[in-house]
């Protein structure tokens, strides 16, 4: 395996400091709203990272954050008029249901930032201790950029640049503002309730303090591999890497991972412009999780990917695709499932070799694309030897496996699909029946309007000579 490491800025051979087993820290979601299509891209991406891991035979163990107390945490809640916890509960809720939507395998750990406000503490002594940290006049804390030598190493900043003895309180800003960031943020009216005793004080934590405090409980002082969305290099991991080893004195992190922004039809996603959306928008739209995630992986992670409507339909048409091919191999190998002529055997040639240039796409720095090349290439050779009634029942079952091998990565051949054979709801075969009944009595207004029933529920039926076939569209 090899990914490109935003510190070094070039592809490097990848090798966990334990064999064997990898220790990730995956930026997580601020918890005062419904997480948008652009931050899912960074989560899948990042999933996909985890299943690639997988797929080379490695264990992970995964921590992402969720930030619960911030600027923006802090003034939704006063604005609703709830204490924090109560305000960003619904959306913690909401971003698991979202997880699961989109077929994203679950960290291990989910820490809360409110949950570690102990550990923040003990952090910022540390600085203290080493001279990095200094308390200003209004009582916040900040951590000394001039002080720690490397500052700017991880976003490639000149130093000559950075703006010695500024203060920036915000959690978030531009790189403009780069300067001596707040770990400590003083109580102030507008924080409300959202207050904790410290030496310093009573205040709160800054946000970039969160994550090092975290990352560290759970992965140690130095781990394998941080990921995130493009936008968070700077300042928030800069400020990361800063304090961390500004406290340990040892390196943070062996290989930093961004993924690049997301745009809609071209255009920087925003409300403003009537682009925005978030995932239960999509799917209000008709749009199942399995057809979102399709696109949402389908590019390269360090490329801006254009999430259009148009690339959501054809993934719709590619994802029937492979349901076709993945449903004939199916029946194909069912054909002999009770007899003695099926055999444990390997794939055909073409199907090792298309998994061999799968392999060697996931494992190129996540290159997805080509990845999905290697996919359709099978798809592809298999329906040629399924029409040409050249594929052996235990040849047709390893290729199905090879499916699997696959999916395990790319988490969307058996994922939110019936498969042909499998259950279908109830209410669906109450519909079939009923339309295959007004077929017989020849109602054929009767029978369109239960097929567009169905179709309207997401089910695609198809008249044969054996009967009626039904799939889900």
């Amino acid at each position: 395996m090899q990914f490109f490491n935003s510190m070094s800025r070039g592809k490097e051979a990848f090798a966990p400091i334990e064999q064997g087993h990898v220790r990730m820290y995956t930026c997580g979601p601020t918890v005062y709203n419904f997480a948008h299509i652009g931050n899912f891209r960074a989560y899948t991406f990042e999933d996909i990272l985890r299943r690639v891991l997988a797929f080379n035979g490695c264990a992970v163990t995964q921590v992402m954050n969720l930030t619960d107390v911030d600027d923006k945490t802090i003034r939704g809640a006063a604005a609703a008029g709830v204490p924090l916890k109560d305000f960003t509960a619904p959306f913690v809720a909401a971003f698991y249901d979202d997880l699961k939507t989109l077929n994203i395998l679950p960290a291990e750990v989910y820490p809360a930032a409110t949950d570690h406000v102990a550990e923040m503490i003990a952090l910022v002594q540390r600085l203290f201790d080493k001279g990095l940290a200094y308390q200003s006049e209004d009582g916040s804390v900040y951590f000394s950029v001039a002080k720690f030598q490397g500052y700017g190493k991880l976003a490639h900043l000149d130093p000559k640049d950075l703006r010695m003895g500024a203060r920036v309180a915000d959690d978030e800003y531009e790189k403009e503002g780069y300067g001596d960031f707040a770990l400590w943020k003083a109580w102030e009216a507008s924080d409300g309730d959202v207050v904790w005793d410290s030496p310093w004080g009573r205040g709160r934590p800054g946000w970039h303090l969160e994550c090092s405090a975290m990352a560290m409980k759970y992965l140690g002082d130095t781990f394998d591999i941080h990921t995130g969305g493009i936008d968070n290099l700077f300042p928030h991991h800069e400020n990361e890497v800063a304090q961390t080893e500004g406290a340990t004195g040892r390196p943070f992190v062996n290989l930093w991972m961004h993924c690049a922004h997301l745009r809609v039809n071209g255009e920087k996603m925003s409300k403003s412009l009537g682009n925005f959306y978030t995932l239960r928008d999509l799917l209000g739209k008709g749009y199942t999780g399995r057809e979102i995630r399709y696109v949402l992986i389908n590019g390269h992670y360090r490329q801006p990917l254009n999430f259009t409507f148009d690339a959501l339909e054809a993934a719709r048409s590619s994802l029937a695709r492979i349901d076709e091919c993945v449903d004939a191999l199916t029946e194909e190998v069912r054909k002999f499932e009770s007899s003695k002529v099926l055999k444990l055997g390997g794939a055909t040639e073409w199907a090792e070799s298309c998994k061999r240039e799968f392999a060697k796409a996931v494992n190129d720095d996540l290159n997805i694309p080509e990845a999905f090349a290697a996919l359709f290439a099978l798809v592809r050779e298999s329906n040629s030897a399924l029409h040409r009634g050249v594929l052996k029942p235990e040849e047709a079952k390893a290729v199905l496996e090879l499916f699997d091998e696959v999916d395990a990565v790319l988490g969307v051949v058996r994922f939110g699909r019936i498969a042909q054979g499998d259950a279908i709801p109830a209410d669906i075969v109450a519909l079939v029946e009923a339309r295959a009944a007004a077929r017989a009595a020849k109602q054929w207004a009767e029978s369109d309007r239960l097929r567009d029933e169905l179709a309207a529920k997401g089910w695609e039926v198809r008249d044969a000579k054996d009967g009626q076939k039904v799939k889900r569209m």
